[in-house]
């Protein structure tokens, strides 16, 4: 861009001094090519006679009338510089002379300055060859001082730098003829001075060189090769004049008789042999094939020794130019072993039962041998891994007969591969395969796939489905094979198997044929027999273990508060209550099981909701705040079990609690004396034991009590009433009972534990609960200790899930435990109680 942006300054300033009329001076001077950027040409200032500084302070510039600028001019110094490389041969090709047009321009007075710079030329080219080979086709027969023209060398460089003189490289039969015409161009001939013979020497590599006159003298060479051509003055000459060859009889078609060869000192087509017979008989020409371009004798047809011994064949080679030449091939045959031996089968049975005799005879067949000597003298072998041998019975007569047991179930089908060899040389062999088939006897039972099937089925099933399938394979075929499948009679869960399961006699498909209940039928067994059709038939049996898997079909049942109720439950607490007071305990049950059967509680709605909290696994009911006097009387509790199955069942219980006051008056003297007090009074250990006894007495009263107002059917209000007792007696429902039968037939133990510590503690009369739960810590500590031992049968205990039983086994030392060392410290009262259906009583 800078560049064009001052040429078209130059430009028009050139053409502003034109218009002017401004007349300059002009400069020449000369200068070689191939000069260096940067070296210097002249000083302007000294050749134009101007003073120092002059040039900047007229605003010089030097133009170039070309679009390269191959000078530059220093302003200051007034040194002209060469600013590119200048090639004469690229700038002015063979123009001569060759000058570069330059003007400098100045201002103030105006002023243009013409400089014409000539460039002389330099040997920097090299004479150089259009090609880097040049080929010549010469004759063998051309006379000697025959001229060849040759191509000149080219020189890019002027006068004496250019082509000068040519060389040629030493050699007996050619020289070199250069001469120069009135132009001064040179030609050059290639000049033959002695004959050529193409048999001796077939070709010749000349150098031809150009010399220029440079200093320093540069030179360009070509590779010049000469070919001789041939003339036909050689005849076709066989290596042999008579070729004796061996041919085994029956050789395979193409196979290699003899190679004849004959050579030629001639070139070219002069050389190019072609072989042929030579007046042969027709059956020489049928048997045998003459290649006619290398010579081959190959076999074309049936070589037989015991037709002809011998042949004999003439050959003819004949070259390109009609020349021939003759030799003679004889053939001698050789007898083969050509015959292999043949077996032909007799008898055979295709079939052989797997239960046949040793001994039994299987195939009869013969071998025979068209040859003669011993070459028709034959052996014959098998396999010996087979159940079967091969016996001579002579005159080339040969058995196959059995000679192990047979069985069709390792193996159906025997080939039996026969082998007879001659004893010819070479041994020829042949293989005949016999194939005997076993057949089959019903000498294997079916066998089911497992030792043992297990197969689940979830309860509540549609009657008729698929529960699997048992499969037995037997090892016979056909109609020995056919498997029919059928149930053993027998029992299940004390019912027929046949009312529970069907299956599919040709499929093995089992069914279940009804509705079942986990909590009913949990698993049972069903024996298959797979029967074959064999006659006789055999058969097989195989257990089958149908396992119940349990759904989520059954809801919790609350156990306390009894859910199905009609009187509420009520629970009495003290009004002195602290947070984390042990209300109650509710108790649930799940007749599912697994995770069917893992129940949690939660509050679903309460009188006060900030009052209560319930244990989401223990269901233990405890208060989360102390009571105050703005609370109600009566605290109603809804409470929902949910057990953990898919989709999860609920249930629903009430619970009522009660605040009183004075609940525990007599428990909170005792536990208001201090052990320090204790120890000054007398000892703990006294304490304890009076206070146990004033627990049972109170204990037995209540129990009377009870039963008297049982007998009489009062009120509750006639116990109210009762002056030595404080109202502590909480509501009973007459609900607890059986919920199957309506009963309660189990005794109860109640073990109530009470301690020293704690004012939140109360004694309270305790509810039977169901065995697996307990209320408060297991140790008493702060808390009532609950628990209850159900005084069941065996028959009743078996008769309960596992999950029942597993919930209903409780230490029978529970009572001791109960004032054990875990209840250091405490008082301990123990009753038991035999309470019937009607032994309830709900006080209002």
């Amino acid at each position: 861009m800078e560049n064009s942006f001052r040429i078209r300054k130059g430009l028009y300033l050139l053409f502003l001094l034109s218009l002017s009329g401004v007349v300059g001076v002009s400069v020449r001077y000369s200068l070689p090519e191939e000069k260096k950027s940067g070296s210097l040409v002249t000083n302007v200032l000294e050749d134009l006679k101007l003073g120092p500084g002059e040039l900047s302070a007229r605003k010089a510039q030097l133009v170039s009338k070309s679009s390269k600028h191959y000078f530059q001019l220093d302003t200051h110094s007034g040194n002209l510089f060469v600013n590119e490389r200048i090639d004469r041969e690229a700038l002015c090709d063979q123009t001569e002379p060759c000058l570069l047009l330059s003007k400098i321009a100045l201002e103030k007075p105006l002023e243009i300055i013409s400089m014409e710079i000539k460039i002389e030329d330099v040997n920097d080219n090299a004479p150089k060859f259009s090609k880097a080979e040049f080929n010549l086709q010469i004759p063998e027969i051309v006379p000697i001082n025959t001229r060849f023209p040759l191509e000149t060398a080219q020189d890019m460089d002027l006068g004496g730098n250019s082509v000068q003189n040519y060389t040629l490289s030493p050699n007996e039969n050619f020289r070199l003829d250069v001469q120069s015409d009135e132009f001064g161009s040179k030609s050059v001939d290639l000049v033959l001075v002695k004959p050529l013979d193409r048999e001796k020497e077939s070709q010749f590599g000349l150098t031809l060189t150009a010399v220029d006159g440079g200093m320093p003298q540069r030179t360009g060479t070509v590779i010049i090769k000469v070919n001789v051509l041939d003339s036909n003055d050689n005849f076709p000459q066989f290596t042999q004049s008579e070729y004796k060859v061996k041919l085994k009889e029956n050789s395979p078609r193409g196979t290699l008789v003899s190679k004849v060869e004959a050579k030629d000192l001639d070139f070219g087509t002069n050389a190019l042999i072609s072989y042929s017979f030579r007046r042969v008989l027709e059956k020489i020409s049928n048997l045998f094939y003459l290649d006619e371009n290398t010579g081959e004798i190959t076999v074309l047809g049936p070589i037989d020794y015991e037709k002809e011994t011998s042949y004999y064949m003439n050959i003819k080679a004949t070259d390109g130019g009609g020349l021939s030449g003759h030799c003679k091939v004889m053939v001698e045959i050789e007898d083969e072993n050509d015959n292999a031996p043949e077996i032909s089968v007799i008898s055979i049975s295709s079939t052989v039962q797997e239960d046949s005799p040793l001994d039994t005879v299987v195939a009869l067949f013969s071998v025979t041998d068209q040859d003669s000597g011993d070459n028709s003298r034959t052996s014959c072998s098998m396999e010996t891994n087979l159940p079967f041998v091969l016996k001579d019975s002579g005159s080339n007569n040969y058995q196959i007969v059995t000679q192990s047991p047979l069985d069709r179930e390792k193996v159906p089908e025997y080939n039996i591969t026969i082998t007879a060899t001659d004893r010819g040389s070479p041994r020829l062999t042949s293989i005949r395969t016999i194939s005997v088939k076993i057949s089959d006897i019903n000498d294997n039972p079916p066998v089911f796939e497992k030792v043992k099937y297990e197969m689940q089925l979830w309860e509540n099933n549609i009657p008729g489905l698929l529960m699997g399938s048992v499969q037995a394979v037997d090892l016979d075929e056909e109609q020995n094979a056919q498997v029919t499948y059928s149930l053993v009679p027998g029992n299940a869960s004390g019912a027929p198997v046949a009312s529970f399961v069907s299956i599919n006699s040709e499929t093995g498909n089992l069914y279940v044929l009804r509705s079942l209940d986990y909590e009913q039928i949990k698993e049972f067994q069903v024996t298959v027999r797979a029967s074959d059709g064999g006659s006789p038939p055999l058969s097989s049996e195989v257990v089958v273990r149908v396992v119940v898997l349990d759904e989520n079909d059954n809801a919790p049942f609350f156990l306390y508060p009894l859910q199905n109720s009609s009187s509420p439950c009520n629970d009495l607490i003290p009004k002195s209550v602290e947070a984390g007071y042990l209300v109650s305990k509710v108790v649930a049950v799940d007749g599912d099981s697994g995770q069917n059967s893992w129940l949690s509680y939660e509050l679903l709605k309460a009188t006060d909701p900030s009052l209560f909290s319930i244990g989401a696994q223990n269901g233990e009911v405890k208060t989360r705040r102390p009571l105050t006097e703005r609370d109600t009387n009566k605290q109603r509790l809804i409470i929902l079990v949910r057990d953990n199955g898919h989709p999860p069942q609920t249930s629903t219980a009430t619970l009522n609690v009660l605040p009183v006051d004075g609940f525990s008056d007599p428990y909170l003297n005792i536990a208001s004396v201090s052990p320090e007090a204790s120890e000054e009074d007398g000892s703990l250990t006294m304490h304890l034991v009076i206070c146990l006894a004033a627990v049972s007495f109170v204990f037995l009263i209540c129990i009377i009590v009870f039963v008297v107002i049982k007998m009489h059917k009062k009120e509750s209000s006639f116990i109210t009433a009762l002056p030595q007792f404080p109202p502590v007696l909480p509501e009973i429902p007459e609900t607890g009972v059986d919920s199957q039968s309506g009963s309660l037939s189990r005794a109860y133990h109640y073990d109530v534990c009470l301690t020293g510590g704690s004012l939140s503690s109360e004694f309270r009369f305790l509810r039977p609960l169901i065995p697996v739960y307990s209320m408060g810590d297991p140790n008493c500590s702060g808390n009532h200790r609950i628990s209850s031992v159900s005084q069941e049968t065996p028959e009743e205990v078996e008769g309960r899930k596992p999950s029942e039983q597993a919930r209903g086994a409780v230490s029978e030392d529970a009572a001791a435990r109960a004032g054990g060392p875990s209840c250091a410290g405490n008082q301990a009262i123990t009753a038991n109680a035999n309470i019937g259906q009607n032994d309830w009583l709900a006080y209002q």
